[in-house]
């Protein structure tokens, strides 16, 4: 299973992880889309990432990380469930040059902001901002961990186009279980030294052993994940309508009909003139004025 992630935890201390390995899905969205090498890259470290925060998060439902900046790229947003289905998507700047093939982070992204999207399937939606103050991912995500989540987080992630992997660790909150006081200081100094080749071509249980060797790690068993698109028929329906009625049928008048695709996964869905009247009717839309 190239496509895991695997939760592990240090024996008698508070300190938790995670390691993500991707291969498979990382590939099905790049297929999907013509970037430069270094936005895929990117793109990597945030499927790794998103990955990683949702299995931290214990969320049932979906969570999304999307940045947004002033660089060569507006938009950068990856998505994910408990289930382990994975999407990501970028947007390049209208009017940005060509992006350089070792172009860093924040060349690409520029000033802005990241914001982290917890959607449960019941209860409230809840949405963590902070500002790209750092120059890569993985710092500005270990800010909103303290500033959101106010838990100590630190984050490795690693993308070269064809694999991505990525290692969180975590001091959790209840210090009863702790019988090392020193453990999260030793935990993040010994993560520190992992290369990047390592979180991309050594599997999980190795890259443990390379890193924690001296530690007694508890692993559990991975689960796996891949590319999955949460697009349908019915959710692409629903925003047509909230484009109300009069710019709806605008579009009709134009061009007799509604053909619009999923920018994720590039599904193509068509709505005749009768399909749209039809999702009208049933909304709380108010009926035609009839000349």
């Amino acid at each position: 299973m190239t496509d895991q992630i695997q939760r592990f935890l240090f024996d008698n201390t508070n300190v938790r992880g995670e390691l993500v390995t991707l291969e498979q899905a990382y590939a099905e969205v790049l297929d999907r889309h013509d970037y430069p090498p270094a936005v895929n890259r990117l793109l990597g470290e945030m499927l790794v990432a998103v990955a990683l925060l949702t299995d931290t998060v214990k969320l049932d439902g979906t969570l999304s990380i999307e940045v947004r900046g002033g660089g060569a790229l507006s938009l950068l947003m990856a998505e994910s469930n408990p289930g382990g289905e994975l999407r990501a998507i970028a947007r390049m700047a209208e009017g940005a040059e060509s992006v350089g093939d070792e172009a860093g982070f924040r060349e690409l992204i520029g000033e802005g902001r990241i914001m982290i999207t917890l959607d449960p399937r019941e209860g409230h939606r809840y949405q963590g901002v902070v500002a790209l103050d750092r120059d890569n991912l993985a710092d500005c995500l270990a800010d909103y961990f303290a500033q959101s989540e106010q838990l100590p987080t630190r984050l490795w992630l690693a993308a070269d186009g064809q694999r991505a992997g990525g290692l969180l660790l975590q001091r959790m909150p209840d210090e009863s279980r702790n019988q090392d006081v020193d453990a999260w200081e030793r935990t993040v100094h010994l993560a520190a030294t992992v290369k990047e080749e390592e979180l991309l071509a050594l599997a999980p249980e190795a890259l443990l052993r390379r890193l924690y060797h001296e530690e007694t790690v508890r692993v559990f068993d991975p689960k796996a994940l891949y590319f999955g698109c949460t697009c349908s028929r019915e959710r692409i329906a629903d925003a047509l309508v909230n484009l109300g009625a009069e710019e709806l049928r605008d579009v009709l008048a134009e061009q007799g009909g509604i053909e619009t695709q999923c920018h994720f996964c590039h599904t193509r869905y068509a709505f005749s003139v009768e399909d749209v009247e039809t999702l009208l009717a049933g909304s709380s839309e108010p009926p035609p004025i009839l000349h």
